[in-house]
């Protein structure tokens, strides 16, 4: 394999830069020619496609978002999109594609590797709602952002006496809400993958103001519904002051961490060392600090899971 492709997918999130900087620079260590797909498997089709040198990558792990940028594609899903995607590689000469996304982009990279186009997929989205893999690219830098934001809304609801509750994105995993409402010391973490009892929420509340509790925090992770009626249901049923804010897409932006920057080194570089092996249809992730591969379809089968350990520590402190 002498010529490779790379593109990012669906959601931005931070360090895909970072993975898109290893994934050339690896490949043009070993040797390989890299281009770079902008605007996903749309910019795929239409032959949005220029080759990439080690000077295209530098100043990039710091950045945020992605720098080839990234957009859906519903034409893709056809069986026609996907000729015209294939016809592309095919002049530009690419043998092998990486992309970077999450479960929807794996989707796409299976339907290619089923037409015998090698690709490999690196788990980037903030969610962390892809299984095979401990972590996913952008996830440590978002609830970093959650962890700020939670501080400086405490000290607002610390001086107004008033409870918070603060939505957080996650799409229908509750990874973010669970780690950030652990580190953020929330009274009360609301996730898809557990359905707590109202009444308990509403009781931890009611204890906690009886003691002399001058505030309290909730987080309410996307899944599971609207902020806002969370908390127009608990000042209904607390009779205590409450406000709501959803932090939104402030949370995909930002330079990403040293954590964030280190996975997708380490994953966009093992991408590129897949393809040389001869794997297709593969995700590169990261299980124990150690990394791995699974098949695709085995990762889209598989349902993500919550730490159930965290969650039950999570109640135990919010007493």
């Amino acid at each position: 394999m002498k010529r490779i492709g790379v593109l990012t997918s669906g959601g931005d999130a931070p360090g895909m830069n970072a993975a898109i900087r290893a994934v050339v620079r690896k490949a043009i260590f070993q040797d390989i020619e890299v281009f770079g797909i902008k605007n996903g498997f749309q910019g795929l089709i239409e032959g949005n496609i220029e080759q990439m040198e080690i000077g295209s990558v530098g100043d990039m792990i710091q950045r945020g978002g992605t720098m080839l940028l990234s957009a859906r594609s519903e034409e893709f899903k056809t069986e026609e999109g996907r000729q015209k995607a294939m016809e592309q590689l095919n002049k530009y000469g690419i043998e092998g594609l990486i992309i970077i996304g999450g479960d929807g982009s794996f989707r796409g990279a299976q339907k290619l590797t089923e037409q015998g186009y090698p690709c490999i997929g690196v788990p980037g989205t903030i969610d962390n709602d892809i299984a095979g893999t401990d972590f996913t690219i952008g996830f440590d830098t978002a609830l970093n952002t959650i962890i700020e934001a939670i501080d400086k809304i405490r000290d607002t609801a610390t001086s107004h006496e008033r409870t918070y509750i603060i939505e957080v994105m996650g799409r229908d995993a509750g990874d973010l809400a669970l780690w950030a409402g652990l580190s953020g010391g929330a009274e009360s973490i609301i996730i898809p993958e557990k359905k707590e009892d109202f009444s308990d929420i509403v009781n931890r509340l009611k204890r906690g103001h009886e003691r002399g509790k001058k505030h309290s925090i909730i987080i309410v992770a996307e899944g599971v519904g609207s902020g806002f009626d969370y908390g127009d249901r608990i000042q209904e049923a607390t009779s205590l002051e409450t406000r709501v804010t959803v932090l939104g897409h402030i949370q995909r932006g930002g330079s990403p961490t040293a954590s964030d920057r280190v996975l997708a080194s380490r994953l966009g570089a093992n991408a590129v060392e897949s393809l040389l092996a001869g794997k297709a249809g593969k995700m590169v992730g990261i299980q124990n600090n150690q990394l791995v591969d699974r098949d695709i379809l085995e990762v889209l089968a598989e349902e993500h899971q919550i730490n159930n350990d965290l969650y039950r520590l999570s109640q135990e402190l919010s007493i």
